[in-house]
């Protein structure tokens, strides 16, 4: 396990590190007082948990969390601060732990006890589709990367609608305000090679004018928390496809 320590002020920081070490013995610790050089230093690394002072200078400790969660949307994030004001904003990016200074082993404990609560949904299938936030689709727990952000749209629309046959001028309708058949044509061929490389062919079904996707080909938190799985129900924050302006979640 690895993970993350961010405080600008170096008492605090060993503080925090010394709580941490204690609860987490067995794991890898990176520390930071600056957060800039933070995510520098770690613009690849996938942390699992990351403990993040929210005051400091250059980045923030929301901004942080942020760009970490881009890096790996499945990080744990726990943010550690005096000002109780910030617990809202942290929330709102789906923070997974609020600490107040002064840091104790028992608090730190008490956080990282509650990460053991949020089980994560359990995959049988090559792809792990999170509609939960922002869309992402995964490959045995590696991001699916399209060489277009459209095809993904093109994808997550798909998904949203559950295995229905789209038409082909509604998938033109609500990516574009526009008519782009031919643009549509080279998305749709990208969505197919990039499946059919990670093997996962199947998933994406085109047939004449329409496309849909196997939803008994995926694991999606969305079609679970459908199927009333404790899990996924305990993952929704209220936020869904984030990036997608069409997406709504009708629960």
């Amino acid at each position: 396990m690895k993970v993350l320590l961010v405080d600008d002020e170096s008492l605090q920081l060993v503080r925090l590190e010394n709580a941490c070490k204690k609860v987490l013995p067995d794991a890898e610790f990176s520390s930071y007082t600056n957060p800039v050089k933070a995510l520098q230093e770690n613009d690849k690394t996938l942390f699992d948990i990351a403990f993040l002072d929210i005051e400091m200078p250059g980045i923030n400790g929301i901004q942080l969390a942020k760009h970490l969660k881009k890096i790996n949307p499945l990080i744990k994030i726990i943010f550690v601060t005096a000002y109780n004001e910030y617990a809202l904003q942290a929330f709102k990016i789906h923070a997974h732990g609020y600490i107040t200074k002064p840091v104790s082993e028992a608090k730190a404990k008490e956080e990282v006890d509650e990460l053991q609560n949020i089980a994560p949904l359990q995959s049988s299938k090559k792809l792990q589709i999170k509609c939960f936030g922002n869309f992402e689709v995964f490959h045995n727990g590696e991001p699916v990367k399209f060489s277009y952000k459209k095809s993904k749209e093109v994808f997550a629309y798909l998904i949203d609608r559950e295995g229905a046959a789209i038409d082909i001028n509604e998938l033109n309708a609500v990516i574009w305000e526009e008519d782009h058949p031919s643009y549509l044509r080279n998305l749709i061929a990208d969505i197919q090679n990039t499946l059919k490389k990670l093997d996962c062919g199947d998933v994406f079904i085109k047939r004449h004018n329409e496309a849909y996707i196997d939803v008994d080909k995926v694991d999606c938190d969305a079609y679970e928390y459908k199927k009333n799985n404790p899990n996924a129900i305990r993952l929704y924050r209220g936020e869904y496809m984030m990036q997608y302006s069409w997406a709504i979640f009708e629960e």
